[in-house]
């Protein structure tokens, strides 16, 4: 959760939003801004990059273009060399890697097939070809590679491991993701921790069902692992088994009564079922423990507001934004506050802001 402000339980997650960059982002750098051109005076276009018909040198000129980012210019020139040498040892290689770090991940895919072809000990060519399969929508593809390689290479810029545990479970082989994800994270397979570590995985590719089977494995295997409770807990909140999540979130802090966390999702619990002061007690156990996310303070400025204490819910609301302005939320349930008052003016802003910041989160890609 941004400053650990989380839903109770997203419905789908990108499969490395969460944690990783999928493709290769370099700045340009020490580049001046272009002189603006005399009345008729005809601007040159680029040059096309041309092969220099030495491979080494052409490879050599090929990276650094990439570094600055030009994927274009470096793939242009790659493909001229190909024009000219076509059987150029090491060219399908250089090809897939620069398809790769653009984000043709198709184009990367045919390339490093070839140059797994040419020489079948390149791990990193072998790795790039799975990763690209799997970019590629065909995880299936993707697993035999990955398999073959599990070390992270500085051109893929993703972790492998998790991107093979990951194919695992949209190909359904839910034994092997686990083991993927036990390697991941240095604990044992048939451990509690990877019934744990494969069931949050789960949830973030929208298999509520297995996950919280997996959950409740890793619960029955040792029902004191911190986190665990809490897991199960966000899945019957989704699942709007109100008791059931109560229950396990009380699991969760006698297990562990240090975590913030567990405290705010038990007072989301009981706030659903209208049971303000009990969510108003623990949210308030949640914020002594971690005054730093913005979660608690926005439900504690719904529940206040649903108890009638509006000055309190203002509050509230407002150290929230303090910490997190861009939020929409807060702004939205203040303007409701800042009416209930009476104080127009402040809602009508508070209310504007809410709508510019919803229509910026709605239109960033």
């Amino acid at each position: 959760m941004a400053n650990r402000k989380e839903a109770p339980l997203p419905s789908t997650f990108l499969p490395a939003a969460l944690f990783f960059c999928l493709s290769c982002v370099t700045a340009l750098c020490g580049q001046s801004p272009p002189a603006t051109p005399q009345a008729g005076v005809k601007l040159e276009q680029p040059a096309t990059p041309v092969s220099s018909g030495d491979p080494t040198a052409d490879f050599a000129s090929a990276r650094h273009l990439m570094q600055l980012g030009k994927f274009d210019e470096a793939i242009a020139l790659l493909l001229d060399l190909q024009a000219r040498q076509p059987a150029t040892p090491g060219l399908a290689r250089e090809l897939g890697i620069a398809y790769y770090k653009k984000g043709d991940y198709q184009s990367a895919g045919s390339n490093l097939a070839r140059a797994q072809t040419e020489n079948p000990a390149d791990q990193e060519a072998t790795q790039l070809l799975g990763l690209s399969d799997y970019l590629s929508g065909r995880p299936a593809q993707a697993i035999p590679q990955l398999e073959k390689v599990q070390t992270w290479y500085a051109s893929a810029n993703v972790d492998a491991s998790y991107i093979l545990g990951i194919c695992y479970i949209q190909t359904k082989d839910y034994s092997n993701a686990r083991k993927a994800f036990a390697k991941m994270f240095g604990v044992a397979p048939e451990s509690a921790a990877s019934y744990l570590f494969t069931a949050r995985m789960l949830l973030r590719q929208d298999f509520a069902p297995i996950a919280e089977e997996y959950a409740q494995k890793s619960v029955a295997l040792d029902p004191q692992l911190p986190l665990a409770h809490q897991l199960l807990g966000e899945i019957y909140l989704f699942k709007a088994n109100i008791p059931a999540a109560i229950e396990q979130f009380q699991k969760e802090i006698e297990v562990n009564p240090g975590n913030a966390n567990g405290y705010y999702k038990l007072a989301d619990a009981y706030s659903r079922i209208q049971k303000f002061e009990e969510a108003e007690k623990f949210l308030q156990r949640s914020i002594w423990l971690d005054a730093n996310s913005t979660g608690p303070y926005i439900l504690l400025g719904k529940v206040l507001q649903k108890k009638g204490e509006t000055q309190l819910a203002v509050r509230a609301l407002q150290r929230a934004l303090a910490m997190e302005p861009n939020n929409p939320m807060p702004h939205y349930l203040l303007a409701q506050s800042y009416r209930s008052l009476g104080r127009n003016e402040d809602a009508d802003r508070e209310l504007k802001l809410f709508e510019q910041l919803r229509t910026k989160d709605t239109e960033t890609p």
